[in-house]
């Protein structure tokens, strides 16, 4: 990105990224922070980083770095209805954000749900264990059969179809499960949300006979 535009005057990281579900590294981040145009920023997108075990980059907020983080309760904290997120900066970088946002009122009930939630010391801990082993478990049966599959730390991760994807998608329809879309750069490729055990066991069935 830097030798892309060596003048940039933002840099965006979605840290682990949408729709891989990758993890960019520590080392990845700082040698960007050290290397960057001066002035410029880094946005860290963290969306999904209570997913995955990375280190947030909440630490590089702390030292005063040109860095703003980005946080949601939409994912993990499973308050999507709610449209409440947060951004780490220094003040001088969240005002110079602040005239892309969106409305500054926030409603009150949105509030007191994340407020429960960040008290709630072991929820994320808890949803991120569970999350992971039904993950793995869907990753050994796409290894037992043999499907391509980009490996992620999150709640979803990139299936190979070896078709177009969207036909993968209608036919999974057809057996009462519904995926993910493509992407233009990929069009064989769809994104599938990791749900519970359960789900995932009905989503294994359904793809082994529309794959076959």
């Amino acid at each position: 990105m830097v030798a892309a535009d060596p003048s940039a005057g933002l840099f965006y990281i979605c840290n682990p990224n949408n729709p891989t579900g990758t993890i960019t590294s520590k080392e990845d981040i700082a040698w960007l922070i050290a290397n960057k145009p001066k002035g410029s920023i880094l946005l860290l997108d963290e969306a999904y980083i209570h997913f995955s075990e990375a280190e947030m980059g909440s630490p590089l907020v702390a030292q005063g770095k040109d860095v703003i983080v980005l946080r949601t309760f939409s994912k993990a904290y499973a308050l999507a209805g709610m449209r409440l997120g947060m951004a780490l900066g220094r003040p001088d970088l969240l005002t110079k954000m602040a005239p892309f946002g969106g409305s500054a009122i926030v409603p009150i009930t949105a509030v007191v749900a994340a407020t429960a939630s960040i008290r709630a010391a072991g929820l994320i801990p808890a949803r991120r264990k569970a999350n992971a082993e039904t993950r793995a478990g869907v990753f050994n049966f796409l290894e037992q059969k043999k499907f391509s599959y980009i490996p992620s730390s999150t709640n979803f991760f990139m299936l190979e179809t070896h078709r177009p994807g969207n036909e993968l998608a209608a036919a999974m329809m057809k057996e009462k499960i519904l995926i993910g879309r493509t992407w233009p750069a990929w069009p064989t490729k769809v994104r599938i949300t990791v749900g519970s055990k359960e789900e995932m066991g009905r989503f294994q069935t359904a793809l082994t006979k529309v794959m076959a």
